[in-house]
């Protein structure tokens, strides 16, 4: 639970930075400096090095498993740099812009500082205490939102942007030597013993940054910047159910399951568990995200931001079931199934490969987000089938421990849209009429699964 609440102080922080600097910026600042992200964020995925993951799963870690992470993470890093500043030119030219290879090269260091973290911090995440790694995050957003907010009022434009991205690594690795120190030595003694974890998780991490990343690249060369800002607006802010609420609490649940992996009743118990919580609590927030889309786009950004509205009504949709998966995500890798997962990446990429450019050349970007819940959907089939090939837990079974969600949501829904449709009349400011609106729709909810007899509690797994 302390985790979870820090992790979402720190997408509060995250969420606060972007407000300012929405209402400062404009779409195409946003756009530029997406198209940026888009590739930066790429190469970072593809040649992602889950060292602390190995770290955590080895039985016995000493020195010289720290010191080969963190070589390992130094060649991650170089290659990294190398070859994004190899590609900055001719993405720039790929979308027409000049100023777009400057941007690139500066954000790369961002990624690549990050590979420099103190491999020491693997103790605490392994022991279960997260109150160094709560310093770490939270200090460099604070580090970084202040310099986005410096820079921005200086007339710095989308390099406050920049500036956010580069000075939240840089403070968040430079605070991890202090909370937890550690003497650099270069050695690769160790590399056995993160070999076979590193290469299937890396290839999976691979078509996983395509799948992240990919959509942004077909709107950023189709639609163009304007465009495209819009739809990373509405996208961080689709998924900030999912990464603040649930993607805090899989790090511990991941390790919870590896605890447990050899008891399979136990096991397939905690899966549940943490499934139904994990549901019960983002999609709430997704739907409700998605029946007042165009409030909070109005309240939070302004008028500039409004067609980003239709957006965020349709991406909040596709992410809901996300959740499923990082629980699914976390079972793979307690269960030392990366190759599952990569399978899972590839099917999810090689769906988004064949729908997206055909809803958008159906629908533009709107035909994209369509696309996108399609895609959603169709491995949620795939995951579920994953799930019962994994713990022996059927279909059926999964979706009889929902069905008190589906009908707290179905009433929630209904409920909203009513309320809506009689508060028009009364003119409500935005502001008014969403807080009416969430506040009706959560109570709602809450009451209805109050009458079924769930309960908001997730016990020890």
């Amino acid at each position: 639970m302390f985790l979870a609440l820090s992790r979402l102080i720190g997408r509060l922080i995250d969420f606060l930075t972007l407000l300012v600097l929405a209402r400062l910026l404009t779409p195409a600042d946003f756009g530029i400096a997406a198209l940026a992200m888009t590739l930066v964020a790429t190469i970072d995925m593809v040649l992602e090095v889950p060292v602390t993951q190995a770290l955590i799963r080895l039985k016995h870690i000493d020195k010289s498993h720290l010191d080969t992470g963190f070589t390992i993470g130094i060649l991650r890093s170089c290659l990294l740099t190398t070859v994004i500043l190899a590609l900055a030119w001719p993405f720039a030219m790929l979308n027409g812009d000049p100023h777009l290879a400057l941007i690139v090269a500066f954000m790369a260091a961002g990624p690549a500082v990050r590979g420099l973290v103190s491999p020491t911090m693997t103790h605490f995440l392994r022991d279960l205490r997260y109150s160094q790694t709560v310093i770490i995050e939270v200090s460099g957003k604070l580090f970084g939102m202040t310099a986005a907010i410096l820079v921005v009022l200086n007339g710095g434009m989308y390099w406050a942007i920049v500036a956010n991205y580069l000075v939240t690594s840089v403070a968040a690795v430079g605070i991890s030597y202090i909370v937890s120190p550690y003497r650099p030595a270069i050695s690769l003694a160790r590399l056995s013993d993160f070999s076979g974890f590193v290469g299937w998780l890396s290839l999976s991490q691979t078509v996983a940054a395509l799948n992240w990343q990919g959509d942004r690249f077909l709107v950023g060369v189709l639609a163009g910047k304007e465009w495209l800002g819009r739809y990373a607006i509405a996208n961080d802010l689709a998924v900030l159910p999912t990464q603040s609420l649930i993607g805090p609490a899989m790090q511990p649940v991941m390790a919870a399951f590896a605890r447990i992996n050899a008891e399979p009743e136990r096991l397939r118990l905690a899966f549940v568990k943490t499934m139904r919580f994990t549901m019960m609590i983002s999609t709430p927030a997704c739907i409700g995200i998605a029946l007042t889309a165009d409030l909070l786009i109005e309240t939070l950004l302004g008028p500039n931001w409004q067609e980003a509205a239709p957006l965020l009504r349709l991406l909040v949709l596709s992410v809901m079931p996300v959740p499923y998966y990082q629980c699914l995500y976390s079972l793979g890798l307690a269960l030392n199934r990366t190759k599952t997962i990569f399978r899972l990446n590839l099917i999810d990429l090689g769906l988004k490969g064949l729908l997206l450019p055909v809803g958008f050349f159906l629908a533009a970007v709107p035909g994209a987000c369509v696309a996108r819940i399609l895609v959603s959907t169709s491995m949620v089939c795939c995951n579920a089938l994953v799930v019962r090939r994994l713990l022996g837990l059927g279909i059926r079974q999964q979706l009889r421990s929902l069905w008190k969600i589906a009908v707290a949501i179905t009433a929630m829904i209904v409920g909203v849209i009513l309320l809506r449709y009689a508060l028009r009349p009364a003119g409500l400011p935005a502001l008014a009429e969403l807080l009416t609106v969430s506040a009706a729709g959560a109570a709602l909810y809450g009451a209805t699964l109050a009458l079924l007899g769930e309960r908001f509690r997730l016990n020890a797994l």
